[in-house]
């Protein structure tokens, strides 16, 4: 409840400065001549809701009554110099900037990008890390992508938010941007929530390649058979706002119609610096090879490339596999001790007793789907990492309650059926749903609360004892050991 209460605080405060800039770029020539010069109309800015931060130190002063109020500083809207109980200096973060509101996918504003107009470093200037606002987890522009998704069947993900909102007026309102970070591992499951096929565009240059490598590390282990990803290289004297603004859409479409899969890149990024001719080079890419494979889910997929792998080797599959040992895989890559962080430990299927709880956190889901936009971004990445299909079924609830906001239970779970990227999968599941019989709670948000925190507690315990069997000795491990222990008992008090 605190956390929820700060999040609406922040949110409502980071909505109100949102409004004072639209309004600023209203009376700002400089900075409309700025956008028009980019080749952006007034209808693109209004869809992204482009303002304009005044040159000034303190000209959010008349927007809140308290410019001392902590939370301008808590929402990262105001710097704060000083030591507390000492004599503090205020001023505005962004200043003399065209700013670009960064929403959630439930479309509230968290963030800021800021961009200079004339020369100026650093050129974009984001928000900081806030209670509501995590770089490493959202995606500028996916909230207003979200229908273009499913138009378009994939996302295309650029570099910056000029590329999103040039690429939006072009024809390609699918794109979205890192938020001047790497991409993630968290990003790339966000945006397989949303759709199956996921297009990485970066420039040819080195800077672009290196960030290739980053976005392919970040991708394979949500790469599944069922599932593309591909990256697009763009010639070195262009980035996509240039190109699709030159070349026009038809071209930039047939430039995406060329990106190359993801086992082509990862096969050429550990054939980098080697010469395939000799057997040293020949080993060195087998070297670099392993560990993205190791990050591959098990699959027809990860078998090809595999076979791709060895045969340029000049190996046959068996003997590689042989060389390289076949680990068990306990569990999903989610729950390896090398990534400290707590997970559904998604293993292919879930005991009965979660079963049935995840059978009854979807009918209360399904009862009110509105709770779904109550619940904090910890909560929804909770059920995100449960095991198919109910991953499927919170995937798809998500993406109709952000189209078509809550609806009742029988056309809710129709449109689930619709919307579930396998309807057969889920079927069951649904079926299950509609035969639930069970008194309905007078506070159902109540009981979705419970449990939330059943699932919680169940994920802490398995991962635990997940680590605790591996023998896992490294620092990281007991790191993460530690946390769990803590957690737990944090969770316990709760109850």
């Amino acid at each position: 409840a605190a956390e929820r209460e700060q999040r609406l605080a922040l949110s409502d405060i980071l909505a109100r400065a949102e409004a004072h800039y639209r309004q600023a770029l209203k009376a700002s020539p400089r900075a409309i001549d700025y956008l028009k010069a980019r080749g952006l109309t007034g209808a693109i800015a209004a869809r992204f809701g482009l303002g304009y931060a005044p040159d000034g130190w303190r000209g959010l002063a008349s927007v809140f009554a308290r410019y001392d109020d902590p939370q301008l500083a808590e929402a990262g809207l105001v710097i704060v110099q000083g030591d507390e109980g000492e004599e503090q200096r205020r001023y505005d973060r962004f200043r003399d900037r065209i700013m670009f509101p960064i929403r959630s996918v439930r479309g509230e504003v968290i963030g800021f990008g800021g961009r200079v107009l004339d020369q100026g470093e650093p050129k974009y200037l984001n928000s900081p890390e806030t209670p509501v606002f995590h770089k490493g987890q959202e995606l500028y522009g996916l909230f207003e992508a979200r229908q273009a998704l499913r138009q378009k069947g994939y996302a295309l993900v650029v570099e910056g938010y000029m590329d999103v909102v040039a690429l939006a007026q072009h024809g390609f309102a699918n794109a979205v941007a890192t938020l001047g970070t790497a991409c993630t591992a968290e990003h790339v499951s966000k945006l397989f929530r949303f759709t199956e096929s996921v297009v990485f565009s970066f420039d040819g240059d080195a800077a672009g390649r290196r960030a290739a490598a980053r976005a392919l590390e970040a991708a394979l282990p949500h790469a599944s058979d069922t599932r593309s990803v591909r990256f697009l290289f763009l010639p070195s004297e262009h980035d996509p706002d240039s190109y699709v603004r030159e070349l026009g859409e038809q071209a930039f479409n047939e430039a995406v119609e060329t990106a190359v899969p993801l086992s082509i890149q990862l096969v050429a990024h550990a054939s980098e610096g080697c010469d395939l001719a000799t057997a040293e080079g020949r080993s060195r890419m087998l070297s670099q090879a392993r560990p993205l494979v190791d990050e591959l889910p098990d699959g027809v997929l990860r078998a090809q490339i595999e076979g791709d792998l060895a045969h340029r080797a000049g190996l046959s599959l068996e003997a590689l596999r042989q060389h390289w040992g076949r680990r068990v895989r306990a569990q999903a890559a989610e729950g390896r001790s090398t990534t400290p962080r707590m997970s559904g430990m998604r293993s292919g299927r879930a005991p009965p007793q979660t079963a049935t709880l995840l059978d009854r956190c979807c009918w209360l889901l399904a009862r009110d789907a509105g709770l779904w936009n109550g619940l904090s971004a910890s909560d929804h990445d909770l059920l995100h990492d449960q095991p198919e299909p109910y991953a499927m079924f919170v995937a798809a609830l998500e993406r109709v309650v952000h189209e078509h906001g809550p609806l009742t239970q029988a056309s809710l779970l129709e449109h689930v059926a619709r919307e579930a990227l396998d309807p057969d999968a889920v079927a069951p599941l649904l079926q299950r749903i509609l035969a639930f019989h069970e008194v309905a709670d007078d506070d159902i948000a109540a009981a979705l609360g419970a449990v939330l925190h059943r699932l919680r507690q169940r994920a802490v315990d398995e991962e635990l004892q997940w680590l605790i069997e591996s023998g896992e000795l490294s620092e990281a491990a007991t790191t993460r050991r530690n946390e769990l222990i803590s957690l737990r008992a944090e969770l316990k008090t709760l109850r």
